[in-house]
């Protein structure tokens, strides 16, 4: 009976210190979904609507951060970018800055803005031309049609496919370990390092990313219901039939 608690407790602490890790694996995701929105819309905009100089600019943004793998892309910003800052912080504050979360969540999040541009660059490309040209016509300035005509109803359509990066990015996230961050992951192979149990931990993490998936997936079904308009988007609603520009599937 003694070794039957003494195993549960072997399993239980290192257990409990990796659900911990959930906090910072959700921090990092909004993270990086909040930056990649913030690059993606107007990367997205200026695919469309921009000039020749600025489409050629984006889609070599694009081309970059969708060419490389994440973990590549991790290693050339913490270790070009974020390590030579980390010295230079450290040796201004006089105590040792670690950057590693700040590293990922920008890593992360700038991938993400190339692909969230091809997705809102879908749901733009989805709405009928003449409503751009009509806002122009009424007097609204190129960012003003933009903002209040256009964006709002791309941003509803991209909902499904938002959903879908948010499933992939959090995904990706699990390789953010490899700097340190103590993010699931990081603390799942610390665990397993210190115990030799592999399969317990692992399963445990496939538990918790499976969880945070549907929490997330659900609550944007939740936001794409209560956001839908009757006639906006390709569904039986739509008495036209405009067909939506399918954006890239993007894979782990």
């Amino acid at each position: 009976m003694a070794i039957a608690i003494d195993s549960i407790s072997a399993l239980l602490d290192p257990a409990i210190f990796i659900v911990k890790g959930t906090g910072l694996t959700v921090a990092l995701i909004l993270g990086a979904m909040l930056m990649g929105l913030v690059v993606g819309v107007p990367l997205s905009a200026v695919q469309v609507y921009g000039p020749r100089w600025a489409k050629f600019l984006a889609g070599t943004y694009v081309w970059f951060f969708r060419g490389i793998p994440i973990l590549v892309l991790l290693f050339i910003f913490y270790f070009g970018v974020f390590s030579p800052m980390e010295a230079f912080l450290t040796k201004l504050a006089g105590y040792r800055v670690n950057l590693p979360f700040l590293a990922a969540v920008t890593t992360l999040g700038l991938a993400s803005g190339a692909y969230q541009s091809q997705i809102f660059r879908g749901a733009i490309n989805s709405l009928h031309a003449g409503q751009y040209q009509a806002a122009l016509s009424l007097g609204f300035s190129r960012t003003g049609a933009l903002a209040h005509i256009i964006l709002p109803q791309a941003l509803r359509l991209a909902i499904p496919s938002w959903a879908n990066e948010y499933s992939i990015l959090l995904k990706d996230s699990a390789i953010a370990y490899v700097l340190g961050t103590l993010e699931i992951m990081s603390r799942v192979k610390l665990m397993v390092a210190a115990t030799h149990m592999h399969v317990p931990f692992y399963i445990q993490a496939g538990v918790i990313y499976y969880f945070l998936t549907w929490v997330g997936l659900k609550g944007l079904r939740t936001l794409e219901r209560h956001t839908r308009i009757p006639g906006l988007g390709v569904d039986q609603e739509n008495p036209q039939g405009i067909e939506l520009e399918k954006p890239e599937e993007r894979t782990a």
